[in-house]
């Protein structure tokens, strides 16, 4: 059975949804003056959900209930595998932007349709470049509108969660708005970084209660992270 799901997933599987990315592409970037629109983010969440059904995956949610309608929050969820983007993506019910590594925009048809859709591009090359990626979030955050994060700032090798490093909180606290962890779990043992294929399973993700600190110092950033592996559990 396992060799028979990697040979769907390389013959079927993936070709039906590189076909997905490339209309969802192009339909991102035609539809720029939209892009903050609850009908161009639901197009989006198909694609991002087409993926978790063409490889069986099934997607559960908890917490939503945290989520207050025209509040802009920064989420920021601990970084499991590839498929953690497609589970935010496709179930974390608000219009919002990713912040994301600098090299992706070099990907074909995905580059330019996360430019077009508003997400932002975080240039580590030095200090200066990121802290204005990070002005680039804090101008587009209102409104309801919100941004989402990996902290860890890279996929884990081992399952745990790394340690959080501070642009999502430097966001936050610019605006004082408030933190909302979300917990992943089930997306290592679907695809661990190195392993070439998927399999299926089921991802769990759950959503806190919304955190704020007087300081976003390095152990609020801390207590975050604790929230974190609690809903994991």
């Amino acid at each position: 059975m396992k060799i028979l799901y990697i040979v769907y997933q390389y013959l079927i599987a993936i070709p039906l949804f590189l076909v997905l990315t490339i209309i969802t592409a192009i339909g991102t970037i035609i539809a720029i003056p939209w892009k903050n629109s609850e009908g161009v983010h639901k197009f989006q969440q198909f694609w991002a959900r087409s993926f978790c059904w063409l490889l069986f995956i099934k997607v559960e949610v908890t917490g939503v209930e945290h989520i207050k309608k025209g509040q802009s929050y920064v989420f920021v969820s601990n970084h499991q595998s590839m498929s953690d983007v497609f589970a935010i993506y496709g179930w974390l019910p608000v219009i919002f932007k990713w912040i994301m590594k600098q090299e992706l925009r070099k990907v074909p048809f995905v580059g330019g349709a996360c430019k077009a859709a508003g997400h932002i591009f975080i240039d580590r090359s030095s200090r200066a470049a990121a802290k204005q990626s990070i002005h680039k979030a804090i101008e587009i955050l209102h409104d309801g509108i919100c941004v989402v994060i990996f902290p860890e700032g890279t996929r884990t090798k081992t399952g745990q969660v790394n340690r959080f490093k501070r642009g999502a909180f430097a966001i936050a606290s610019e605006l004082k708005l408030p933190i909302i962890p979300i917990s992943l779990t089930g997306c290592y043992e679907i695809w661990p970084t190195g392993r070439a294929y998927a399999t299926p399973g089921k991802i769990h993700m759950h959503v806190s209660a919304p955190m704020t600190s007087e300081t976003y110092d390095d152990a609020f950033i801390e207590e975050v992270r604790e929230q974190v592996i609690a809903g994991m559990k």
